[in-house]
């Protein structure tokens, strides 16, 4: 018995942990308060599946060798465009989202090829090099939305020129993902919604994503990732493997904002998305990631339980102190603090 203790221990980690006992604490503090629990794991749920493909973007880019991919903002922005052209074009529905999506994929393969031919030129420097690329991706698109050829008025501004910063989907494609197969499970507190078609296409592409690392391509983009100089004697070009692993971090990105995107009901551009590379960061390493070795299960795991915090420490906090408005500073402190703290544990195994 105290074998098997000992071996969920190392399996787990400490961090991982202290993170699940602390999540289950205000689950309970949540109920004590009388806080109503079955819709915040509701909410838990719908967090959960809106972010895990941009969590899921992280493992490629860790498996070939870059670390985390702080430049996820490159293929967020194709995504965008994908999204926001699809609008133009008038389509709507499962329709409008296969459009953004087929347009956002296509655009991030290109992208992501002369994002990984970068990253091949500066190797060793590749998070710290990633990070100023995404922002200046971020940056440099801010021009852009603002000189665009769109001319659709549920996205442009009513006067002057540009893309508005938020852009309803109302009328197109809003939460069509959560709805699909959506479920309730009842409690005597109320019922529990689980979006069944958001949860079920997360799973999808964490199952491809799955098939591809164990295929022959995917073995050698792990195997030079985690030893170039073995990868270099068993005749793998470790350039290609890199720029593999950094374009499909890419594409996984592009899919997953506008997974986020029909979740939210918005596309929100210009800054919107500066910061978005690093809770998918931290989604991961909390998961029980490294640097330099990533599993489908720390995805799973990590976005579950850095979802799960967020959504039931703000309320919990904000019942504790009544006195203001407090919900705004406790989002950026927990978030924030969340991400501290998985970034700490960055260096895992390695």
């Amino acid at each position: 018995m105290a074998d098997r203790l000992k071996s969920i221990y190392h399996s787990f980690g400490l961090p991982r942990i202290i993170i699940i006992l602390f999540f289950l604490a205000l689950l309970i503090a949540g109920g004590l308060l009388e806080i109503p629990v079955p819709s915040l794991i509701s909410d838990v749920l719908v967090r959960f599946g809106m972010n895990g493909i941009l969590v899921l973007a992280m493992v490629p880019g860790i498996q070939a060798g870059i670390g985390l991919n702080f430049g996820l903002s490159l293929g967020i922005v194709a995504g965008l465009l994908g999204g926001v052209i699809s609008i133009e074009s008038g389509f709507s529905g499962f329709a409008g989202l296969a459009v953004a999506i087929g347009i956002g994929i296509l655009l991030s393969i290109v992208i992501g090829i002369g994002y990984g031919l970068l990253l091949n030129s500066i190797k060793g420097s590749e998070m710290t090099v990633s990070t100023y690329v995404g922002f200046s991706a971020i940056a440099l698109m801010n021009i852009f939305w603002l000189i665009l050829p769109f001319h659709n008025p549920d996205m442009v501004w009513a006067i002057g020129k540009g893309l508005r910063a938020t852009i309803d989907l109302s009328s197109r494609y809003k939460h069509i993902l959560n709805e699909f197969m959506t479920f309730n499970i009842p409690t005597s507190a109320g019922d529990i919604v689980v979006p069944t078609g958001l949860i079920l296409f997360f799973f999808i592409c964490c199952f491809i994503v799955w098939l591809f690392l164990r295929s022959k391509s995917g073995i050698a983009m792990s195997a030079a990732g985690g030893n170039p100089k073995f990868a270099l004697a068993a005749g793998i070009d470790e350039n290609k493997t890199r720029i593999l692993g950094t374009t499909i971090s890419t594409v996984l990105s592009a899919v997953g904002i506008i997974v986020y995107a029909q979740s939210y009901g918005f596309y929100q551009i210009y800054n919107a998305p500066l910061m978005m590379s690093f809770a998918a960061a931290a989604g991961v390493l909390i998961g029980g990631a490294s640097i330099s070795r990533a599993k489908i299960s720390h995805v799973i795991i990590g976005t579950f339980l850095f979802q799960g915090l967020l959504v039931l420490g703000l309320p919990v906090a904000n019942k504790l102190l009544p006195e203001g408005n407090l919900s705004e500073v406790m989002r950026i402190i927990v978030s924030n603090g969340i991400i501290l703290y998985a970034l700490t544990k960055s260096q895992g195994d390695k």
